[in-house]
């Protein structure tokens, strides 16, 4: 089983973001990310510094707007002066929201042409529609990541084990775009084992520690594992058992994988949207 290296394959993809912003800034354009914060949350505050940081070494602008204890009407009304505001090209909006204010109450506060996180439900039609629009990063770096690595598509049988709104849908509907014949797992998925263990390629993003086994995993699949949950010494665990991936191809690993390309899929997207 071989470990894809998602780290350098962000690298491989911020040597090619710099050079588009470089081109931009040359020309009287520096794109502008604005990271809209209404949380307190320390791992959000980790994220968005690494979302700083990455910027920076990319040549982006980035503005971190922390909203103090916002109330839903205070998010969206900033979010609608964010789309207005021409010196700015990219949005995102962090989690967690204040309670009873959901992602796709404010996420339709942002203008889908500065929608680089795809939190918008115009977006997501827009995506299953099969019409130009920004896919959710996370989901947009699964399939990044299965074309750098040259992983034919077209015919292949694909398993998505998750149906969220960020990373399970639209990679379905993406790998679908690429003419993969696609099946969608959840929690009321009968045999869920049986149903991975018949596709070429597996993704699971459902949010569960080690959900997948050996027996989810048919041999020589290419896994890849979009979770992200917090372990007793403060570390990262995916939704993938490291004991039983031996079976697969290659395998996406936590962290270094998928994580790093969708950090740099957002600068690329930012890049995107300062060029329309």
């Amino acid at each position: 089983m071989r470990l894809i290296d998602g780290r350098a394959i962000a690298a491989t993809i911020a040597e090619e973001v710099t050079a588009a912003v470089a081109d931009l800034t040359a020309a009287g354009t520096t794109p502008t990310l604005a990271v809209v914060v209404p949380t307190d949350d320390e791992a959000t505050a980790w994220y968005v510094r690494s979302i700083e940081r990455t910027a920076t070494k990319v040549g982006i602008t980035c503005r971190v707007d922390k909203l103090d204890h916002p109330d839903g009407e205070t998010i969206t009304k900033h979010l609608d002066a964010l789309s207005a505001d021409p010196t700015v090209h990219g949005i995102i909006c962090q989690t967690p929201l204040p309670p009873g204010v959901t992602l796709d109450d404010v996420g339709a506060h942002i203008n889908p042409a500065k929608d680089i996180d795809g939190a918008n439900p115009v977006s997501l039609g827009r995506l299953a529609a099969g019409l130009p629009t920004y896919a959710p990063a996370t989901a947009a770096a699964v399939l990044e990541i299965l074309k750098r690595e040259q992983v034919p598509l077209a015919g292949t049988r694909a398993a998505v084990v998750g149906r969220s709104t960020v990373v399970g849908k639209p990679a379905a509907l993406l790998l679908l775009a690429e003419n993969a014949t696609v099946t969608v797992c959840h929690s009321r998925t009968k045999d869920l084992a049986a149903v991975c263990a018949e596709a070429d390629v597996l993704v699971a993003a459902v949010g569960r520690t080690h959900l997948i086994g050996a027996q989810h995993i048919k041999p020589g699949a290419i896994v890849i594992d979009v979770g992200t949950n917090p372990t007793s010494d403060g570390g990262l665990a995916g939704d993938v058992d490291p004991a039983g991936a031996e079976r697969a191809g290659a395998l996406t690993p936590v962290p270094g994988g998928v994580g790093p390309v969708t950090t740099m899929l957002l600068m690329g997207h930012t890049v995107r949207a300062a060029t329309s």
